[in-house]
């Protein structure tokens, strides 16, 4: 399987703006720039996506875990927090709250580091991920 997105960059890297786009169409021409990036303006950015990519990466990976050892997930809640700084990603923070009936807090927080360590997003990225885990 592969997957694909495509990004159109126009002027220069303060001035220009530019587009994502994927092939499902989920982002069709989404508009990016360096306001959108490095202070509040309007648009995504590429650390945006890839906190996006991760918190969905990760959800999923541990709700696989979860489900082979024979319980079901009623919710997993994972937000990532992408740190950008002097033009690079020093670490990335997931905070995750589950709700699995039958599941004790030991046992959670097995699973939980082992997603945060093997989802596909986590064994991509070159830098420290952090984790806190809380089972509701």
């Amino acid at each position: 399987m592969k997957r694909s997105a495509s990004a159109n960059w126009k002027g220069t890297g303060k001035e220009g703006k530019g587009t994502v786009s994927t092939e499902t169409g989920v982002l069709n021409n989404t508009q990016y720039s360096f306001s959108s990036r490095f202070e509040n303006g309007t648009g995504t950015n590429p650390e945006e996506l890839i906190a996006a990519a991760h918190a969905g990466c990760f959800s999923m990976k541990l709700s696989f875990i979860i489900s082979g050892a024979g319980l079901t997930p009623g919710s997993i809640d994972t937000k990532s927090i992408v740190t950008f700084e002097n033009g690079a990603i020093p670490n990335i923070h997931l905070e995750v709250t589950a709700s699995v009936p039958g599941l004790d807090a030991a046992k959670f927080a097995e699973f939980a580091e082992d997603a945060r360590a093997n989802c596909p997003i986590s064994k991509l990225l070159n830098t420290n991920i952090t984790m806190d885990a809380k089972l509701v």
